[in-house]
């Protein structure tokens, strides 16, 4: 593949409609299952087996090295937009949970930026952003009070680009909703690029660090390539920036992902994030719900292995480093107004992702000339060591199966408090 000509993902003029609210019928068939209620009681349903169906379904399909697409999984039965503050919660878990399972603090993020990397815009970004945090009692976040940036690649807030099609900004309202969730104190910059091209989205990847973000969000993923070690280098080698990506919905036997597989990226994997009676409150496993759905992982084919990785079955750089919830089985409440009817619960590594992202600017400013992608790697005593759970099958065993240590599934564990992600 040549350099900087990966094309935008399904995106033609006909399908960018100002606006577009696909009917509720269309996005909800009557033929849908209804998925337990999952909300932020101590109850928390049971994953089917790999022969029923399962009440929910990938947003985007699997990306190629030259398109992008995004690591969400959307519930076919949402709660409705008319979930008003202090009424019922909407399915999903929310911010006291992901502070409960993760030991985070409620006022994280002050004094820090976030950067969420997207396609296309998302014209309800703002005012969606703000129902999840009014529902949630965070800090309002918005462009008069200084919180909030939506702009280009240029940087510019007049005009961004097209409206996003199907599915794109209900990543958009994921992302924005979740670093909300772990750093709800951070202020946010929503750099939306003008397509799902490497080079375009590498473009907004670079505006968000020269506008100030010290950790940046990247819930989209392309097949890996032989150029990677190049976009490497012009987009993504960021020192002292926190760069976070996921590593992808489609278990181990679709392959490695990018820039989840650059080594200056954190690799997120995913989880499935249960209440438990134990003396956490919760349990993990690695999320892995039917043959070719689950979370990433695997060793890269192109992709030199960072000093700071010591697995020694993978001599190029392994996918994951640290992981999160993704499970839309135990998923996590979203609202998005645009190309949703409100309140969703999502799941998949583009949940994981900003998660992991405010955890990050929980723990504060990564150190100058610092690769923050090794800092878990220095404590890995400071996260809850997923054991169990599999997405797939491989050799050596620990590519696609978690146990003590290091694992691909879920790499060194997810957050237990913030020191894991400091310098």
């Amino acid at each position: 593949m040549t350099p900087h000509h990966r094309t935008p993902r399904h995106r033609t003029p006909t399908d960018r409609h100002p606006r577009h609210r696909t009917p509720r019928r269309a996005l909800w068939s009557a033929a849908a299952l209804a998925l337990t209620t999952l909300a932020t009681s101590p109850v928390a349903h049971a994953v089917p087996s790999a022969a029923t169906h399962r009440p929910w379904h990938q947003l985007c399909a699997a990306p190629t090295e030259t398109t992008a697409g995004c690591d969400v999984l959307e519930a076919d039965t949402p709660t409705g937009p008319a979930v008003a503050k202090g009424s019922a919660a909407p399915a999903g878990y929310g911010p006291a949970d992901l502070r409960s399972a993760y030991r985070l603090p409620s006022d994280g993020g002050s004094g820090q930026t976030i950067a969420v990397i997207d396609a296309y815009d998302d014209p309800d970004a703002e005012s969606d952003l703000a129902t999840y945090r009014q529902q949630y009692g965070l800090p309002a976040c918005s462009t008069d009070n200084g919180c909030f940036r939506k702009v280009d690649s240029d940087g510019r807030t007049s005009p961004l680009p097209s409206p996003a099609s199907v599915n794109q900004g209900a990543e958009d309202s994921l992302d924005l909703d979740l670093v909300s969730a772990t750093a709800p104190n951070a202020k946010i910059i929503l750099v939306e690029a003008n397509s799902a091209k490497i080079s375009d989205i590498g473009a907004a990847v670079n505006r968000a660090v020269a506008l100030g973000a010290k950790f940046v969000s990247n819930s989209y993923i392309f097949k890996e390539s032989a150029d990677d070690p190049t976009y490497d280098k012009d987009y993504y080698d960021h020192p002292g920036v926190a760069m976070v990506a996921g590593s992808g919905d489609w278990d181990y036997s679709w392959g490695v992902g990018y820039p989840s597989s650059s080594p200056y990226a954190t690799s997120v994997g995913g989880t499935s994030l249960v209440r438990a009676g134990n003396s956490r409150g919760w349990s993990e496993s690695a999320w892995n719900t039917k043959p070719g759905e689950g979370t990433g992982s695997g060793c890269s084919a192109y992709e030199a292995k960072p000093a700071w990785q010591k697995d020694t079955g993978c001599h190029h750089r392994m996918a994951t480093d640290v992981s999160a919830a993704a499970d839309p089985g135990h998923g996590l409440a979203v609202y998005d107004s645009y190309q949703r009817n409100g309140w969703s619960t999502f799941g998949g590594t583009s949940a994981a992702t900003p998660i992991v992202t405010g955890v990050y600017a929980d723990a504060g400013t990564p150190g100058a000339g610092s690769n923050p992608a090794s800092f878990p790697y220095a404590h890995p005593g400071a996260l809850n060591d997923v054991t169990t759970g599999t997405n797939g099958s491989c050799s050596p065993a620990y590519f696609c199966t978690a146990g003590p240590g290091y694992d691909g599934p879920t790499g060194l564990g997810t957050p237990a408090g913030t020191d894991a992600f400091r310098g």
